[in-house]
Protein backbone atom coordinates (compact mmCIF):
# COMPACT_ATOMS: atom_id res chain seq x y z
CA UNK A 1 0.00 0.00 0.00
CA UNK A 2 1.34 3.43 -0.89
CA UNK A 3 1.71 5.79 2.02
CA UNK A 4 1.24 9.54 1.85
CA UNK A 5 3.87 11.22 3.99
CA UNK A 6 6.69 13.67 3.91
CA UNK A 7 9.64 11.47 3.04
CA UNK A 8 12.69 13.65 3.40
CA UNK A 9 13.77 17.26 3.42
CA UNK A 10 17.24 18.05 2.29
CA UNK A 11 19.24 21.21 1.93
CA UNK A 12 22.51 20.79 0.05
CA UNK A 13 25.14 23.39 -0.73
CA UNK A 14 26.71 22.88 -4.12
CA UNK A 15 30.44 23.40 -4.49
CA UNK A 16 31.14 27.09 -4.09
CA UNK A 17 33.05 28.59 -6.95
CA UNK A 18 34.74 31.88 -6.29
CA UNK A 19 36.94 31.43 -9.33
CA UNK A 20 35.91 31.26 -12.96
CA UNK A 21 34.66 27.83 -13.91
CA UNK A 22 36.53 25.63 -16.38
CA UNK A 23 34.93 24.12 -19.50
CA UNK A 24 34.17 20.76 -17.91
CA UNK A 25 32.63 21.92 -14.64
CA UNK A 26 28.88 21.29 -14.35
CA UNK A 27 29.23 19.98 -17.88
CA UNK A 28 26.59 18.59 -20.21
CA UNK A 29 27.91 15.47 -21.91
CA UNK A 30 26.46 13.52 -24.80
CA UNK A 31 27.22 9.90 -25.56
CA UNK A 32 27.42 9.03 -29.24
CA UNK A 33 27.17 5.41 -30.35
CA UNK A 34 29.02 6.00 -33.65
CA UNK A 35 27.75 2.87 -35.39
CA UNK A 36 24.21 4.21 -35.12
CA UNK A 37 24.63 7.99 -35.21
CA UNK A 38 25.09 9.01 -38.86
CA UNK A 39 26.28 7.09 -41.92
CA UNK A 40 28.09 9.36 -44.39
CA UNK A 41 29.15 6.78 -47.00
CA UNK A 42 26.01 4.71 -47.56
CA UNK A 43 27.05 1.35 -46.10
CA UNK A 44 24.35 1.28 -43.41
CA UNK A 45 26.87 1.81 -40.61
CA UNK A 46 27.56 5.10 -38.83
CA UNK A 47 31.03 6.60 -39.13
CA UNK A 48 33.32 9.43 -38.05
CA UNK A 49 32.46 11.72 -40.94
CA UNK A 50 28.83 11.31 -39.94
CA UNK A 51 29.70 12.48 -36.44
CA UNK A 52 31.67 15.42 -37.82
CA UNK A 53 28.71 16.39 -39.97
CA UNK A 54 26.46 16.60 -36.89
CA UNK A 55 28.75 18.34 -34.39
CA UNK A 56 27.10 21.68 -35.03
CA UNK A 57 23.72 20.11 -34.16
CA UNK A 58 25.11 19.08 -30.78
CA UNK A 59 26.65 22.49 -30.21
CA UNK A 60 23.35 24.16 -31.07
CA UNK A 61 21.64 22.07 -28.40
CA UNK A 62 24.31 23.25 -25.98
CA UNK A 63 26.38 20.20 -25.09
CA UNK A 64 29.79 20.68 -23.50
CA UNK A 65 31.37 17.58 -24.95
CA UNK A 66 30.63 14.23 -26.47
CA UNK A 67 32.13 10.85 -25.76
CA UNK A 68 32.31 8.37 -28.56
CA UNK A 69 31.79 4.67 -27.97
CA UNK A 70 34.86 2.77 -29.27
CA UNK A 71 36.14 3.75 -32.70
CA UNK A 72 39.32 1.66 -32.71
CA UNK A 73 40.12 -1.18 -35.11
CA UNK A 74 38.01 -4.19 -34.16
CA UNK A 75 36.52 -7.43 -35.52
CA UNK A 76 33.25 -6.07 -34.06
CA UNK A 77 32.34 -9.17 -32.06
CA UNK A 78 31.27 -6.79 -29.28
CA UNK A 79 30.93 -3.80 -31.61
CA UNK A 80 34.16 -2.04 -30.78
CA UNK A 81 34.75 -3.26 -27.26
CA UNK A 82 37.02 -5.97 -28.73
CA UNK A 83 40.00 -3.98 -29.99
CA UNK A 84 42.55 -5.45 -32.37
CA UNK A 85 44.64 -2.26 -32.60
CA UNK A 86 44.36 0.49 -29.99
CA UNK A 87 46.29 2.91 -32.22
CA UNK A 88 44.14 2.66 -35.38
CA UNK A 89 40.65 3.73 -36.43
CA UNK A 90 38.23 0.96 -37.35
CA UNK A 91 38.00 0.97 -41.19
CA UNK A 92 34.18 0.92 -41.23
CA UNK A 93 34.29 4.18 -39.27
CA UNK A 94 36.91 5.92 -41.39
CA UNK A 95 40.59 6.78 -41.30
CA UNK A 96 42.98 8.60 -39.01
CA UNK A 97 42.60 11.60 -41.31
CA UNK A 98 38.83 11.47 -40.75
CA UNK A 99 39.45 11.44 -37.00
CA UNK A 100 41.81 14.40 -37.23
CA UNK A 101 39.18 16.28 -39.27
CA UNK A 102 36.63 15.49 -36.56
CA UNK A 103 38.93 16.93 -33.88
CA UNK A 104 39.49 20.05 -35.99
CA UNK A 105 35.77 20.55 -36.56
CA UNK A 106 35.01 20.01 -32.87
CA UNK A 107 37.56 22.68 -32.00
CA UNK A 108 36.00 25.01 -34.56
CA UNK A 109 32.45 24.65 -33.21
CA UNK A 110 33.56 24.52 -29.57
CA UNK A 111 32.70 21.03 -28.40
CA UNK A 112 35.08 18.61 -26.68
CA UNK A 113 35.74 15.06 -27.88
CA UNK A 114 36.14 12.26 -25.32
CA UNK A 115 37.08 8.73 -26.37
CA UNK A 116 35.95 5.41 -24.97
CA UNK A 117 39.05 3.68 -23.56
CA UNK A 118 38.70 -0.10 -23.15
CA UNK A 119 41.62 -1.19 -20.96
CA UNK A 120 40.43 -4.49 -19.47
CA UNK A 121 40.79 -6.65 -22.56
CA UNK A 122 41.68 -6.71 -26.23
CA UNK A 123 40.43 -8.68 -29.19
CA UNK A 124 41.86 -12.14 -29.74
CA UNK A 125 42.85 -10.78 -33.16
CA UNK A 126 45.17 -8.24 -31.54
CA UNK A 127 48.83 -8.86 -32.37
CA UNK A 128 49.58 -8.83 -28.65
CA UNK A 129 47.35 -11.83 -28.11
CA UNK A 130 48.64 -13.70 -31.14
CA UNK A 131 52.20 -13.25 -29.88
CA UNK A 132 51.14 -14.25 -26.38
CA UNK A 133 49.64 -17.43 -27.81
CA UNK A 134 53.02 -18.13 -29.41
CA UNK A 135 54.78 -17.44 -26.07
CA UNK A 136 56.75 -14.51 -27.48
CA UNK A 137 58.97 -13.47 -24.53
CA UNK A 138 57.72 -9.86 -24.54
CA UNK A 139 54.02 -10.75 -24.83
CA UNK A 140 53.92 -14.08 -23.01
CA UNK A 141 52.41 -12.56 -19.86
CA UNK A 142 50.28 -9.85 -21.48
CA UNK A 143 47.21 -11.96 -20.68
CA UNK A 144 46.00 -14.26 -17.90
CA UNK A 145 47.00 -17.85 -18.72
CA UNK A 146 46.65 -21.03 -16.68
CA UNK A 147 47.16 -24.78 -17.16
CA UNK A 148 43.77 -25.60 -15.67
CA UNK A 149 43.28 -28.69 -13.56
CA UNK A 150 42.73 -32.40 -14.08
CA UNK A 151 39.37 -33.83 -13.04
CA UNK A 152 40.23 -36.70 -10.67
CA UNK A 153 37.18 -38.72 -11.74
CA UNK A 154 37.33 -38.33 -15.52
CA UNK A 155 41.01 -37.59 -15.97
CA UNK A 156 40.12 -34.74 -18.29
CA UNK A 157 41.47 -31.22 -18.16
CA UNK A 158 39.08 -28.52 -16.88
CA UNK A 159 39.17 -24.75 -16.41
CA UNK A 160 41.11 -23.52 -13.37
CA UNK A 161 38.00 -22.61 -11.38
CA UNK A 162 34.35 -21.52 -11.53
CA UNK A 163 34.86 -17.93 -12.68
CA UNK A 164 32.06 -16.93 -15.05
CA UNK A 165 31.85 -14.57 -18.01
CA UNK A 166 29.55 -11.54 -18.11
CA UNK A 167 28.28 -13.03 -21.36
CA UNK A 168 27.48 -16.41 -19.71
CA UNK A 169 29.40 -19.66 -19.34
CA UNK A 170 32.98 -20.10 -18.16
CA UNK A 171 35.39 -17.16 -18.18
CA UNK A 172 38.16 -19.56 -19.26
CA UNK A 173 38.84 -20.71 -22.82
CA UNK A 174 41.28 -23.41 -23.92
CA UNK A 175 43.90 -22.50 -26.52
CA UNK A 176 45.24 -25.44 -28.50
CA UNK A 177 48.43 -23.69 -29.58
CA UNK A 178 49.61 -22.61 -26.16
CA UNK A 179 48.00 -25.59 -24.42
CA UNK A 180 46.62 -23.35 -21.68
CA UNK A 181 43.40 -21.60 -20.73
CA UNK A 182 43.10 -17.81 -21.00
CA UNK A 183 40.76 -15.60 -18.99
CA UNK A 184 37.97 -13.63 -20.69
CA UNK A 185 35.47 -11.89 -18.44
CA UNK A 186 33.42 -10.91 -21.47
CA UNK A 187 33.25 -12.66 -24.87
CA UNK A 188 35.55 -15.56 -25.73
CA UNK A 189 37.13 -13.24 -28.29
CA UNK A 190 37.97 -10.65 -25.57
CA UNK A 191 40.94 -11.97 -23.57
CA UNK A 192 41.66 -10.11 -20.33
CA UNK A 193 44.91 -8.18 -20.14
CA UNK A 194 47.26 -8.86 -17.23
CA UNK A 195 47.59 -5.72 -15.09
CA UNK A 196 50.03 -7.46 -12.78
CA UNK A 197 52.50 -7.15 -15.65
CA UNK A 198 54.10 -3.65 -15.51
CA UNK A 199 54.76 -3.80 -19.25
CA UNK A 200 51.01 -4.00 -19.88
CA UNK A 201 50.39 -1.09 -17.51
CA UNK A 202 52.88 1.06 -19.42
CA UNK A 203 51.47 -0.04 -22.79
CA UNK A 204 48.02 1.14 -21.80
CA UNK A 205 49.42 4.43 -20.53
CA UNK A 206 51.12 4.91 -23.90
CA UNK A 207 47.74 4.48 -25.59
CA UNK A 208 46.33 7.27 -23.44
CA UNK A 209 49.29 9.51 -24.30
CA UNK A 210 48.91 8.77 -28.01
CA UNK A 211 45.28 9.89 -28.19
CA UNK A 212 45.82 12.87 -25.93
CA UNK A 213 48.47 14.00 -28.39
CA UNK A 214 45.84 13.65 -31.13
CA UNK A 215 43.77 16.30 -29.37
CA UNK A 216 41.11 14.44 -27.38
CA UNK A 217 39.86 16.03 -24.19
CA UNK A 218 39.69 12.88 -22.12
CA UNK A 219 38.48 9.32 -21.82
CA UNK A 220 35.48 7.39 -20.64
CA UNK A 221 37.09 4.28 -19.16
CA UNK A 222 35.18 1.07 -19.77
CA UNK A 223 34.57 -1.83 -17.36
CA UNK A 224 36.93 -0.56 -14.68
CA UNK A 225 36.04 -3.07 -11.91
CA UNK A 226 37.41 -5.98 -13.96
CA UNK A 227 40.99 -4.76 -14.37
CA UNK A 228 42.56 -6.93 -11.67
CA UNK A 229 41.97 -10.48 -10.52
CA UNK A 230 43.26 -12.00 -7.30
CA UNK A 231 46.83 -13.20 -7.66
CA UNK A 232 47.77 -16.88 -7.79
CA UNK A 233 48.06 -18.63 -4.44
CA UNK A 234 51.18 -20.48 -3.29
CA UNK A 235 50.00 -23.56 -5.17
CA UNK A 236 49.77 -21.56 -8.40
CA UNK A 237 45.96 -21.76 -8.33
CA UNK A 238 43.10 -19.29 -8.54
CA UNK A 239 40.31 -19.79 -5.97
CA UNK A 240 36.68 -20.51 -6.78
CA UNK A 241 34.27 -17.65 -6.18
CA UNK A 242 31.46 -18.28 -3.67
CA UNK A 243 27.98 -19.00 -5.00
CA UNK A 244 25.29 -16.33 -4.83
CA UNK A 245 22.82 -18.92 -3.48
CA UNK A 246 19.90 -17.02 -4.99
CA UNK A 247 17.74 -19.61 -6.70
CA UNK A 248 15.05 -17.03 -7.46
CA UNK A 249 17.04 -14.17 -9.01
CA UNK A 250 19.78 -16.31 -10.52
CA UNK A 251 18.94 -20.02 -10.86
CA UNK A 252 21.07 -20.68 -13.97
CA UNK A 253 24.68 -21.74 -13.20
CA UNK A 254 25.75 -20.46 -16.63
CA UNK A 255 24.77 -16.89 -15.73
CA UNK A 256 27.31 -14.39 -14.42
CA UNK A 257 25.17 -13.67 -11.36
CA UNK A 258 25.43 -17.27 -10.15
CA UNK A 259 28.66 -16.46 -8.25
CA UNK A 260 29.86 -13.57 -6.10
CA UNK A 261 32.76 -11.91 -7.88
CA UNK A 262 35.01 -11.24 -4.93
CA UNK A 263 38.17 -12.37 -6.74
CA UNK A 264 37.57 -10.85 -10.17
CA UNK A 265 36.10 -7.41 -9.50
CA UNK A 266 36.78 -4.32 -7.39
CA UNK A 267 40.18 -5.28 -6.07
CA UNK A 268 42.10 -2.47 -4.32
CA UNK A 269 44.64 -2.39 -7.12
CA UNK A 270 41.89 -1.23 -9.49
CA UNK A 271 41.42 2.05 -7.65
CA UNK A 272 45.18 2.60 -7.69
CA UNK A 273 45.21 2.11 -11.47
CA UNK A 274 42.54 4.81 -11.92
CA UNK A 275 44.57 7.15 -9.71
CA UNK A 276 47.62 6.45 -11.88
CA UNK A 277 45.66 7.34 -15.01
CA UNK A 278 44.52 10.58 -13.39
CA UNK A 279 48.14 11.44 -12.62
CA UNK A 280 48.98 10.73 -16.25
CA UNK A 281 46.35 13.09 -17.72
CA UNK A 282 47.21 15.79 -15.18
CA UNK A 283 50.89 15.47 -16.04
CA UNK A 284 50.11 15.64 -19.76
CA UNK A 285 48.18 18.86 -19.22
CA UNK A 286 50.96 20.34 -17.10
CA UNK A 287 53.52 19.53 -19.79
CA UNK A 288 51.46 20.46 -22.87
CA UNK A 289 49.09 23.13 -21.58
CA UNK A 290 45.57 23.68 -22.85
CA UNK A 291 42.28 22.80 -21.22
CA UNK A 292 41.86 20.14 -18.58
CA UNK A 293 41.68 16.54 -19.78
CA UNK A 294 38.97 14.46 -18.17
CA UNK A 295 38.49 10.93 -16.93
CA UNK A 296 35.00 9.45 -16.78
CA UNK A 297 34.77 5.96 -15.28
CA UNK A 298 32.23 3.20 -15.88
CA UNK A 299 31.86 0.98 -12.83
CA UNK A 300 28.75 -0.96 -11.90
CA UNK A 301 29.90 -1.56 -8.36
CA UNK A 302 29.05 -0.81 -4.76
CA UNK A 303 28.12 2.73 -3.83
CA UNK A 304 31.15 3.07 -1.57
CA UNK A 305 33.51 2.00 -4.34
CA UNK A 306 31.92 4.39 -6.84
CA UNK A 307 32.62 7.27 -4.47
CA UNK A 308 36.23 6.10 -4.02
CA UNK A 309 36.80 6.57 -7.73
CA UNK A 310 36.78 10.34 -7.06
CA UNK A 311 39.96 9.88 -5.01
CA UNK A 312 41.13 8.82 -1.57
CA UNK A 313 41.86 12.19 0.02
CA UNK A 314 45.52 12.07 -0.98
CA UNK A 315 45.30 11.12 -4.66
CA UNK A 316 42.77 12.25 -7.23
CA UNK A 317 40.84 9.80 -9.36
CA UNK A 318 38.06 10.09 -11.89
CA UNK A 319 36.59 13.53 -12.55
CA UNK A 320 33.26 11.86 -13.30
CA UNK A 321 32.74 8.42 -11.75
CA UNK A 322 29.41 7.61 -13.36
CA UNK A 323 26.59 7.66 -10.83
CA UNK A 324 25.17 4.21 -11.53
CA UNK A 325 23.61 4.14 -8.07
CA UNK A 326 20.96 6.43 -9.51
CA UNK A 327 20.62 4.57 -12.81
CA UNK A 328 20.44 1.15 -11.14
CA UNK A 329 18.09 1.89 -8.25
CA UNK A 330 15.45 4.19 -9.72
CA UNK A 331 12.78 2.82 -12.06
CA UNK A 332 9.24 3.43 -13.26
CA UNK A 333 7.78 2.12 -9.97
CA UNK A 334 10.04 4.17 -7.67
CA UNK A 335 8.40 6.61 -5.29
CA UNK A 336 9.39 10.25 -4.96
CA UNK A 337 11.08 9.38 -1.68
CA UNK A 338 13.30 6.82 -3.40
CA UNK A 339 14.46 9.39 -5.95
CA UNK A 340 15.21 11.94 -3.25
CA UNK A 341 16.99 9.39 -1.08
CA UNK A 342 19.38 8.42 -3.89
CA UNK A 343 20.02 12.07 -4.78
CA UNK A 344 20.76 12.87 -1.15
CA UNK A 345 22.94 9.78 -0.81
CA UNK A 346 25.30 10.85 -3.59
CA UNK A 347 25.43 14.51 -2.59
CA UNK A 348 26.22 13.63 1.03
CA UNK A 349 28.95 11.11 0.15
CA UNK A 350 30.95 13.17 -2.35
CA UNK A 351 34.37 14.41 -1.27
CA UNK A 352 34.86 18.17 -1.12
CA UNK A 353 35.76 19.98 -4.33
CA UNK A 354 34.16 17.53 -6.80
CA UNK A 355 30.95 17.55 -8.80
CA UNK A 356 27.95 15.26 -8.69
CA UNK A 357 26.88 13.55 -11.90
CA UNK A 358 23.60 12.08 -13.07
CA UNK A 359 23.23 9.29 -15.61
CA UNK A 360 19.90 7.82 -16.65
CA UNK A 361 20.74 6.03 -19.90
CA UNK A 362 23.50 4.57 -22.02
CA UNK A 363 24.15 1.93 -24.68
CA UNK A 364 24.05 -0.90 -22.12
CA UNK A 365 20.57 -0.20 -20.78
CA UNK A 366 17.07 0.01 -22.18
CA UNK A 367 16.15 3.55 -23.23
CA UNK A 368 14.91 6.05 -20.64
CA UNK A 369 11.51 6.53 -22.29
CA UNK A 370 10.99 2.77 -22.38
CA UNK A 371 12.15 2.20 -18.80
CA UNK A 372 10.28 5.07 -17.17
CA UNK A 373 7.36 5.35 -19.60
CA UNK A 374 7.02 7.60 -22.65
CA UNK A 375 4.67 9.81 -20.66
CA UNK A 376 7.61 10.71 -18.38
CA UNK A 377 10.09 11.48 -21.19
CA UNK A 378 10.27 15.21 -20.50
CA UNK A 379 10.02 14.79 -16.74
CA UNK A 380 13.14 12.61 -16.68
CA UNK A 381 15.08 15.06 -18.85
CA UNK A 382 13.98 17.92 -16.61
CA UNK A 383 15.28 16.00 -13.59
CA UNK A 384 18.58 15.19 -15.28
CA UNK A 385 19.22 18.76 -16.41
CA UNK A 386 18.27 20.60 -13.21
CA UNK A 387 20.26 18.70 -10.57
CA UNK A 388 23.69 20.04 -9.52
CA UNK A 389 26.83 18.94 -11.33
CA UNK A 390 27.26 17.03 -14.57
CA UNK A 391 24.49 15.64 -16.78
CA UNK A 392 25.15 12.74 -19.16
CA UNK A 393 22.72 12.05 -22.03
CA UNK A 394 22.72 9.06 -24.37
CA UNK A 395 22.08 9.91 -28.02
CA UNK A 396 18.39 9.91 -28.81
CA UNK A 397 17.12 10.52 -25.28
CA UNK A 398 16.66 14.20 -26.14
CA UNK A 399 14.12 13.08 -28.77
CA UNK A 400 12.39 10.56 -26.54
CA UNK A 401 13.56 7.64 -28.68
CA UNK A 402 12.32 4.28 -27.40
CA UNK A 403 13.56 0.70 -27.56
CA UNK A 404 13.08 -1.03 -30.89
CA UNK A 405 11.85 -4.61 -30.92
CA UNK A 406 14.46 -6.75 -32.64
CA UNK A 407 13.80 -10.35 -33.58
CA UNK A 408 15.98 -13.26 -32.51
CA UNK A 409 17.10 -13.57 -36.14
CA UNK A 410 18.25 -9.92 -36.29
CA UNK A 411 19.89 -9.89 -32.84
CA UNK A 412 23.66 -9.29 -32.84
CA UNK A 413 24.50 -8.43 -29.21
CA UNK A 414 26.79 -11.14 -27.72
CA UNK A 415 25.00 -11.71 -24.37
CA UNK A 416 21.69 -12.06 -26.20
CA UNK A 417 23.17 -14.33 -28.86
CA UNK A 418 24.54 -16.53 -26.06
CA UNK A 419 20.99 -16.96 -24.81
CA UNK A 420 18.00 -18.51 -26.63
CA UNK A 421 14.87 -17.36 -28.53
CA UNK A 422 12.83 -17.35 -25.32
CA UNK A 423 15.13 -15.26 -23.12
CA UNK A 424 17.33 -13.26 -25.50
CA UNK A 425 15.37 -9.99 -25.50
CA UNK A 426 15.82 -9.28 -21.79
CA UNK A 427 19.58 -9.75 -22.19
CA UNK A 428 19.90 -7.79 -25.44
CA UNK A 429 21.31 -4.29 -25.66
CA UNK A 430 20.41 -3.99 -29.34
CA UNK A 431 17.01 -2.29 -28.75
CA UNK A 432 18.73 0.84 -27.39
CA UNK A 433 21.40 0.90 -30.11
CA UNK A 434 19.28 1.41 -33.22
CA UNK A 435 20.00 4.22 -35.73
CA UNK A 436 19.46 7.81 -34.69
CA UNK A 437 16.27 9.30 -36.11
CA UNK A 438 17.28 12.42 -38.01
CA UNK A 439 14.27 13.04 -40.24
CA UNK A 440 11.27 11.42 -41.98
CA UNK A 441 13.15 10.35 -45.10
CA UNK A 442 14.11 6.76 -45.84
CA UNK A 443 15.87 5.03 -42.95
CA UNK A 444 15.27 8.09 -40.77
CA UNK A 445 17.93 10.08 -42.61
CA UNK A 446 20.59 7.93 -40.97
CA UNK A 447 21.90 6.51 -44.25
CA UNK A 448 21.38 6.59 -48.02
CA UNK A 449 21.62 2.77 -48.04
CA UNK A 450 18.58 0.52 -48.29
CA UNK A 451 19.65 -1.39 -45.18
CA UNK A 452 20.99 -0.59 -41.71
CA UNK A 453 23.08 -2.70 -39.34
CA UNK A 454 20.15 -2.70 -36.88
CA UNK A 455 16.54 -1.93 -37.82
CA UNK A 456 15.29 1.65 -37.69
CA UNK A 457 12.37 2.31 -35.35
CA UNK A 458 8.92 2.22 -36.95
CA UNK A 459 8.04 5.60 -35.42
CA UNK A 460 10.82 7.61 -37.10
CA UNK A 461 8.43 9.54 -39.39
CA UNK A 462 6.73 11.15 -36.40
CA UNK A 463 9.65 11.14 -33.96
CA UNK A 464 12.82 12.62 -35.43
CA UNK A 465 15.19 15.52 -34.90
CA UNK A 466 14.08 17.62 -37.88
CA UNK A 467 10.40 17.37 -37.00
CA UNK A 468 11.13 18.31 -33.38
CA UNK A 469 13.37 21.21 -34.36
CA UNK A 470 10.59 22.63 -36.54
CA UNK A 471 7.82 22.11 -34.00
CA UNK A 472 7.06 24.99 -31.63
CA UNK A 473 6.88 22.46 -28.78
CA UNK A 474 8.64 19.10 -28.74
CA UNK A 475 10.85 16.93 -26.56
CA UNK A 476 13.89 18.44 -28.26
CA UNK A 477 12.71 22.03 -27.81
CA UNK A 478 12.15 21.36 -24.11
CA UNK A 479 15.59 19.79 -23.87
CA UNK A 480 17.23 22.79 -25.55
CA UNK A 481 15.44 25.14 -23.15
CA UNK A 482 16.66 23.08 -20.21
CA UNK A 483 20.26 23.21 -21.42
CA UNK A 484 20.06 26.98 -21.76
CA UNK A 485 18.54 27.59 -18.33
CA UNK A 486 21.02 25.17 -16.79
CA UNK A 487 23.75 27.69 -17.58
CA UNK A 488 22.20 30.23 -15.23
CA UNK A 489 24.17 30.92 -12.01
CA UNK A 490 21.51 29.35 -9.80
CA UNK A 491 21.86 26.05 -11.64
CA UNK A 492 25.63 26.11 -12.07
CA UNK A 493 26.48 27.26 -8.56
CA UNK A 494 23.29 27.36 -6.53
CA UNK A 495 22.10 25.29 -3.60
CA UNK A 496 19.79 22.33 -3.94
CA UNK A 497 16.84 22.24 -1.56
CA UNK A 498 14.86 19.06 -2.28
CA UNK A 499 12.02 17.09 -0.74
CA UNK A 500 9.36 14.51 -1.53
CA UNK A 501 5.89 15.75 -0.63
CA UNK A 502 4.32 12.32 -1.01
CA UNK A 503 4.92 9.21 -3.10
CA UNK A 504 4.41 11.11 -6.37
CA UNK A 505 5.67 14.66 -5.95
CA UNK A 506 9.31 15.73 -5.95
CA UNK A 507 9.89 19.43 -5.45
CA UNK A 508 13.18 21.28 -5.22
CA UNK A 509 14.70 24.71 -5.59
CA UNK A 510 17.96 25.89 -7.12
CA UNK A 511 19.28 29.28 -6.07
CA UNK A 512 22.54 31.11 -5.79
CA UNK A 513 22.59 34.16 -3.55
CA UNK A 514 21.70 37.34 -5.46
CA UNK A 515 20.38 35.21 -8.35
CA UNK A 516 16.97 33.96 -9.43
CA UNK A 517 15.07 31.38 -7.39
CA UNK A 518 14.00 28.40 -9.51
CA UNK A 519 11.58 25.71 -8.37
CA UNK A 520 11.18 22.35 -10.08
CA UNK A 521 8.06 20.26 -9.57
CA UNK A 522 7.92 16.65 -10.77
CA UNK A 523 4.73 14.57 -10.60
CA UNK A 524 5.72 10.94 -11.09
CA UNK A 525 2.17 9.69 -10.67
CA UNK A 526 -0.96 9.47 -12.77
CA UNK A 527 -3.11 11.84 -10.70
CA UNK A 528 -3.06 15.65 -10.74
CA UNK A 529 -2.01 17.26 -7.46
CA UNK A 530 -2.54 20.84 -6.30
CA UNK A 531 0.48 22.18 -4.43
CA UNK A 532 1.09 25.30 -2.40
CA UNK A 533 4.68 25.98 -3.40
CA UNK A 534 4.82 29.02 -1.08
CA UNK A 535 4.76 26.67 1.93
CA UNK A 536 8.14 25.34 0.88
CA UNK A 537 9.94 28.16 -0.95
CA UNK A 538 9.78 31.95 -0.86
CA UNK A 539 8.55 32.39 -4.41
CA UNK A 540 6.18 35.26 -3.74
CA UNK A 541 2.73 35.60 -5.28
CA UNK A 542 3.67 34.82 -8.89
CA UNK A 543 5.95 32.45 -10.76
CA UNK A 544 6.71 32.04 -14.44
CA UNK A 545 6.84 28.72 -16.28
CA UNK A 546 10.33 28.42 -17.78
CA UNK A 547 9.57 25.06 -19.39
CA UNK A 548 7.30 22.09 -18.81
CA UNK A 549 6.45 18.67 -20.23
CA UNK A 550 4.53 18.37 -23.50
CA UNK A 551 1.57 16.87 -21.64
CA UNK A 552 1.30 19.84 -19.26
CA UNK A 553 -1.68 22.18 -19.16
CA UNK A 554 0.82 25.04 -19.17
CA UNK A 555 3.21 26.42 -21.77
CA UNK A 556 6.47 28.32 -21.44
CA UNK A 557 5.92 31.88 -20.28
CA UNK A 558 2.69 31.26 -18.39
CA UNK A 559 2.52 33.15 -15.10
CA UNK A 560 0.87 31.10 -12.36
CA UNK A 561 -0.18 31.37 -8.74
CA UNK A 562 2.36 29.27 -6.84
CA UNK A 563 0.01 28.92 -3.88
CA UNK A 564 -2.31 26.76 -6.00
CA UNK A 565 -0.10 25.11 -8.61
CA UNK A 566 -1.60 22.12 -10.39
CA UNK A 567 1.01 19.44 -11.04
CA UNK A 568 -0.36 17.43 -13.94
CA UNK A 569 0.19 13.65 -14.13
CA UNK A 570 3.67 12.60 -15.32
CA UNK A 571 4.65 16.25 -15.81
CA UNK A 572 7.80 18.09 -14.84
CA UNK A 573 7.86 21.88 -14.60
CA UNK A 574 10.61 24.47 -14.09
CA UNK A 575 9.41 27.74 -12.58
CA UNK A 576 11.15 30.96 -11.65
CA UNK A 577 9.98 33.36 -8.98
CA UNK A 578 8.69 36.64 -10.40
CA UNK A 579 10.01 39.60 -8.39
Amino acid sequence: MRTQSVVVFLVLAVVGLARATEWWESGNYYQIYPRSFRDSDGDGIGDLNGVTEKLQYLKDIGFTGTWLSPIFKSPMVDFGYDISDFYQIHPEYGTMEDFENLIAKAKEVGIKIILDFVPNHSSDENEWFKKSVDSDPHYKDYYIWHDGKINEETGEREPPNNWGSEFRYSAWEWNDVRQQYYLHQFAVQQPDLNYRNPVVVEEMKNIIRFWLAKGVSGFRIDAVPYLFEVDLDRYNQYPDEPLSNDSVACPDPDDHCYTQHIYTQNLPETLDMVYQWRELVDTFQAEHGGDKRLLLTEAYTSFETMIQYYGNGERNGSHIPFNFDFLSNVNNASTAGTYVMHIQKWMDAMPEGVYANWVLGNHDNKRVASRFGVQRTDLMNILLQTLPGHAVTYNGEELGMTDVWISWEDTVDPPACNSDPEHYYDRSRDPARTPYQWDASSKAGFTSADHTWLPVSDDYKTKNALQQLRAPRSHLQIFKKLVRVRKEPSFRQGDLNIQALDDDIIIYSRQKSDSDLYVIVLNLGGTAKTIDITKHYKVGSQAEIITTSLNSQHIDGDVINPAAFVANPYVGTVLVAVN
